[in-house]
């Protein structure tokens, strides 16, 4: 996915395709930033955060870029293309209920709540 296939609120921060040392699989690793910078999700293998599954983990993180960011694992599936679908309906789930700074953690949740139960 590319900035211009992205709801206009969000960008690519990084887009990455490796094969680690271990695998002959291909992985693929995207951040996505919020235009304030308040919010960025992450479509990353499972095991990059310490995880034993496979698949693909989307995490949400507040306030990245500071001491108290918090991160929230929202979601994990088998694939990345999957994975990568639901970080766009969070995008598109967040950027409908957000209204600025005061509104950011109730509509990170309410994203990730519906992330979450999305079928």
């Amino acid at each position: 996915m590319d900035d211009a296939d992205l709801p206009p609120e969000w960008a690519v921060h990084t887009a990455r395709v490796y094969t680690p040392a271990e695998s002959e699989r291909e992985r693929q690793y995207h951040l996505y930033d919020h235009s304030t910078n308040d919010l960025r999700l992450k479509v990353a293998p499972a095991s990059l955060d310490g995880d034993d599954q496979p698949g693909y983990a989307l995490t949400v993180t507040s306030y990245p870029e500071l001491e108290c960011s918090e991160r929230q694992r929202v979601r994990t599936v088998l694939t990345f293309e999957r994975c990568d679908e639901l970080a766009r309906r969070f995008m598109l789930l967040f950027s409908a209920r957000y209204d600025g700074a005061g509104s950011l953690e109730r509509a990170r949740e309410y994203a990730a709540v519906r992330t979450q139960s999305h079928r």
